[in-house]
């Protein structure tokens, strides 16, 4: 059974730093395509990054240069650490694994590539 537990969220204020990550059972981090979505309330869940099977990563604009997602093999685990937050970055945030056939960079921040998601960490960034 794939497991995905996220942790390390909680508040900060604007310009501050968190780092966030998905502890992984029963899936295969170093070999699979990953990514971190959110959700804010009232909002649907929005992609915010991915790595792929190759250990490539793409990042939304909104958060590109600001937040880095990284792969840990040793401990089969997705962080995401995330500098420079604002309050635009208050959500939920949630990791997810893709189907083990890599899918291709082009269709990793839909949704529907992923079938496994872990139950989300919020993250809230005050003024």
């Amino acid at each position: 059974r794939v497991q995905l537990v996220e942790s390390g969220g909680g508040s900060v204020q604007a310009g501050g730093s968190l780092s966030l990550s998905c502890a992984v059972s029963g899936y295969t981090v170093t070999t699979n395509a990953m990514a971190w979505f959110r959700q804010a309330p009232g909002t649907e869940r929005d992609w915010v990054a991915n790595i792929d099977c190759d250990g490539i990563t793409t990042y939304a604009d909104t958060v590109k240069g600001r937040f880095t997602i990284s792969k840990d093999n040793a401990y089969n685990t997705l962080n995401l650490h995330m500098d420079s937050l604002k309050p635009g970055d208050t959500a939920m945030y949630y990791c997810a694994a893709a189907y083990t056939f890599c899918p291709r960079r082009a269709v990793l921040m839909q949704e529907e590539m992923y079938p496994y998601w872990g139950q989300g960490t919020q993250v809230t960034v005050s003024s």
